[in-house]
């Protein structure tokens, strides 16, 4: 019996995991593609080699320099109740995002998690439903200490929730089927990693966050004619 008791809380933090990283999560990640939109519309992105190619350049050059050294920061200033340094790399991951629509995504799904977390009761969340600014990694770094998860395996967690959202925007977009999505998925499994082991080691003078092309590809779809995602 007690191994079994042992067991179960062991598998309480994969569980969490599994929550947090899933598409039903109710912030509404459905509603944005992150530039893929238009990247769709303008054919940098026309089928399942040149979609596995963005989003790899996406995970190595772009979430493995910002989001993920961000998140282990955000994930430590948790663990130590440090609300002054959790605000600070808040606005630095804020800052960081190159267009307007990136901007609102990170308001509308931070705040949305912090509404969801306060809901279940989970201190420090409550305060976050209305800061300015707010991104969605401070609140998932807040679940993922509260929730025991440990942070290489948050890590991993946000950028295969991440890659999970990109895939659903393109089989919205493009003639993709689910068989050719799971493939990409697969794919990316190397890029995925190691984008974590990046910024897992990443010191601070070296966190960056500029990609001109996803960039411009956001600011052409907050004026593109005909959009599915928000803008």
């Amino acid at each position: 019996m007690a191994q079994g008791i042992i067991m179960v809380e062991a598998g309480l933090p994969l569980l969490n995991l599994l929550r947090l990283a899933s598409p039903a999560l109710p912030v509404g990640a459905y509603a944005y593609s992150q530039g893929l939109e238009s990247a769709v519309e303008f054919g940098w992105v026309r089928d399942e080699a040149s979609l596995r190619a963005w989003l790899a350049g996406l995970l190595t050059q772009g979430l493995a320099w910002l989001d993920v050294p961000v998140l282990a920061r955000l994930y430590r200033a948790w663990q130590d109740d440090d609300i002054r340094t959790v605000k600070d790399w808040t606005a630095q991951l804020y800052a960081c995002r190159e267009a307007a629509e990136l901007r609102l995504e990170e308001r509308q799904l931070g705040a949305a998690l912090a509404r969801l977390l306060a809901e279940l009761d989970m201190a420090g969340a409550a305060s976050w439903r209305r800061a300015e600014p707010v991104c969605f990694a401070t609140l998932f770094a807040l679940a993922a200490v509260r929730w025991n998860i440990p942070l290489p395996v948050a890590a991993t967690g946000y950028l295969g929730a991440w890659c999970e959202n990109q895939l659903a925007a393109a089989n919205k977009l493009m003639p993709l089927g689910q068989i050719a999505g799971q493939r990409v998925l697969t794919a990316l499994q190397p890029a995925l990693l190691e984008a974590v082991a990046i910024g897992l080691a990443l010191p601070d003078d070296e966190i960056a966050g500029s990609l001109p092309g996803l960039g411009l590809a956001c600011a052409l779809h907050e004026t593109q004619y005909s959009r599915l995602f928000r803008s």
